[in-house]
């Protein structure tokens, strides 16, 4: 049975990575690499334990969120699809058994707000987790804010976090620097994320709330 230990240990994963963080680096992009790898993949499988999943789903949820970026060493656009034939190649290459290879590719393949859909529970919590990770360490450069509104909004973002309100509500719960960032600014970019978050709740039947500051926002 493969596990998350076993993908954190294979060079090709970690090549795929390195190199996939680099070709972000130089577009501009924030951070993508091993220690967002880290936080989608805790995310994804802490959301679903306390959501009672299956053990293997809460540890099929883990690995699609360590894998589900490794498509950008292709190209960023795209980069859910790229990412999903990757991780198909490798987890087979590993002896995953094939059903639960399934389970990933198509997790992964539908992460991404601008093409993808909420298709499952691991795919549910992959996408929930992908988009609460928004914070001040994945801006590369802190001089770059005042041009970049993709920079300033992390820049901002203090502390984010995923709660589940008595079993009922996932709310994503966001500290942001008003003195950096607006929250009318995080919304000009993340709507769309906030959008599909709604619709990976609603499949897993719980209700999305997002909390900025504080203030409650259904």
């Amino acid at each position: 049975m493969i596990t998350l230990d076993d993908i954190k240990r294979n060079d090709k994963v970690k090549t795929l990575l390195e190199h996939a963080d680099r070709n972000l680096t130089v577009i501009g992009y924030t951070e993508h690499g091993f220690r967002h790898a880290d936080i989608v993949s805790e995310r994804a499988g802490k959301l679903m334990r306390e959501l009672e999943f299956d053990e293997r789903r809460i540890q099929l949820a883990e690995i699609a969120g360590y894998l589900h970026d490794i498509g950008n060493v292709v190209n960023r656009r795209n980069h859910a699809y790229h990412s999903s034939h990757i991780a198909f190649d490798i987890l087979g290459e590993i002896g995953m058994q094939f059903d639960e290879v399934l389970d990933i590719v198509s997790a992964v393949g539908n992460h991404h707000e601008e093409n993808g859909d909420p298709i499952s529970d691991i795919c549910a919590a992959l996408i929930i987790a992908d988009k609460s990770d928004v914070h001040r360490s994945r801006v590369r450069n802190p001089n770059n804010v005042a041009f970049d509104i993709h920079d300033r909004v992390n820049y901002a973002a203090r502390d984010s976090k995923i709660i589940i309100s008595n079993k009922e509500t996932i709310e994503l719960s966001i500290l942001i620097d008003p003195d950096i960032s607006s929250v009318m600014e995080y919304f000009e970019i993340f709507l769309d994320r906030m959008i599909i978050s709604r619709r990976a709740a609603t499949l897993l039947g719980k209700k999305f709330e997002l909390v900025i500051n504080g203030v409650r926002l259904t």
